[in-house]
């Protein structure tokens, strides 16, 4: 007996020991990046344009300024920036009503020009050229490395992270076993990337 509760200690020590050596990273991500998810949001230099059913005189295209609003005939200033377009629309409708009998608001994104910007991956520490690149659909870890040129001589590869904002002001972590994925072909944590992700390669220490 007394064995048998030695040896749960034991497992329990090294489980312990496992999770502090990962640096606290989450072992996977969610199936789905939740970054790729959910409806576009306006960002700055983005240009919408706004149409008013039957009112062609109060349309305008406009980019997005840096404060993120835009100037709308007869209402002013408007915020877009961090918003959807349905969102813009509602908020132009509520303040034209004042004006406009009934007013039918659209906002469309002619050009998404803050998308590109956003929605890249980095890929920085022990690379051969660090870089930021753009997301393509179905993206992973290794491919996102691959286009650093590959991890160089002084990476610690086991200790690789995937870093991803997980809300307005907190990040996750989740581990890259790089040379597993580099050296052996398994693919466990070749994690599928999110737009805005982070792919950290430490050095070793000497």
């Amino acid at each position: 007996m007394i064995a048998f509760r030695l040896s749960i200690l034991l497992a329990l020590a090294a489980l312990l020991a496992a999770c502090a050596s990962s640096g606290g990273a989450t072992s996977v991500p969610p199936d789905q990046p939740q970054a790729a998810v959910g409806e576009y949001r306006i960002g700055v230099d983005d240009i919408v344009q706004v149409t008013v059913w039957r009112n062609p005189e109060l349309g305008i295209t406009v980019p997005v300024r840096p404060d993120g609003r835009i100037s709308v005939p007869l209402v002013g200033d408007v915020v877009a920036g961090g918003l959807t377009p349905a969102e813009v629309a509602a908020d132009i409708q509520d303040k034209l009503a004042a004006y406009v009998r009934e007013p039918q608001v659209a906002v469309i994104l002619t050009d998404l020009r803050s998308h590109e910007y956003l929605s890249r991956i980095r890929v920085t520490g022990a690379v051969r050229q660090p870089v930021s690149i753009p997301f393509r659909q179905g993206m992973t870890v290794l491919d996102a490395v691959l286009a650093a040129g590959g991890v160089n001589e002084f990476a610690a590869s086991d200790r690789a992270a995937l870093y991803r904002r997980s809300g307005q002001e907190s990040t996750t972590s989740y581990a890259v076993r790089l040379d597993r994925i580099l050296g052996r072909g398994d693919l466990t944590t070749n994690h599928l990337v999110a737009p805005g992700d982070v792919i950290t390669v430490p050095e070793r220490a000497f």
